[in-house]
């Protein structure tokens, strides 16, 4: 099979972005399956990342069976997954196909962060995409925050210590706080 030219591979990528789905069939059956696992926009870009950004179910349905499991992990040069596009851009049907795809990583895809330090779950409230938050949210896998927080529980808590407590927001900002049951008693003077 001959190999697709620079001009092949831009009209490729704009066939997945505008959702072509008979195009992207002509590509394939000219050049094979293996040509779209490489082909890259100048932002690092690949076809899934154009089918997810623009909602197209159908063609990524279509798309899946003939990539490398590995494009559904691929990071363009800011580090965002398929996954993130299609959360940034609020297409559920995409980020359940893409999470569901069973010859991919699953559930993983969401703890993936980009190049902001965001997962596609943080991508999500970000955008304010609430419906995708709470599915991200209802899938991922808790089990080991779970496992984290049963053994705590197994373990007597000191009432006299302070517990510091630790959360992370969506953009990946830190808070610190300690609580301290017991006030220090000051003394008279």
């Amino acid at each position: 099979m001959p190999s697709p030219t620079e001009e092949d591979q831009e009209d490729l990528l704009l066939s997945c972005r505008f959702g072509d789905l008979h195009d992207i069939q002509h590509f394939i059956a000219t050049f094979s399956p293996d040509a779209l696992n490489t082909i890259t926009d100048d932002n690092g870009n690949s076809v899934l990342h154009m089918v997810a950004a623009n909602g197209h179910a159908h063609v990524l349905a279509y798309l899946l069976p003939h990539v490398s499991p590995d494009l559904l992990t691929h990071r363009n040069h800011a580090g965002s997954t398929p996954l993130h596009w299609a959360a940034v851009n609020r297409h559920l049907d995409v980020a359940q196909t893409l999470v569901g795809f069973t010859a991919g990583p699953g559930v993983d895809l969401i703890d993936i962060k980009n190049g902001a330090g965001r997962s596609p779950l943080g991508e999500a409230e970000l955008a304010g995409w609430d419906e995708g938050a709470r599915w991200f949210v209802q899938v991922m896998n808790l089990d080991e925050a779970k496992e984290d927080a049963d053994a705590e529980e197994e373990s007597p808590v000191d009432p006299s210590q302070a517990i510091e407590v630790v959360i992370q927001d969506a953009d990946g900002q830190i808070a610190r706080m300690t609580i301290n049951p017991k006030p220090e008693s000051v003394q008279p003077s």
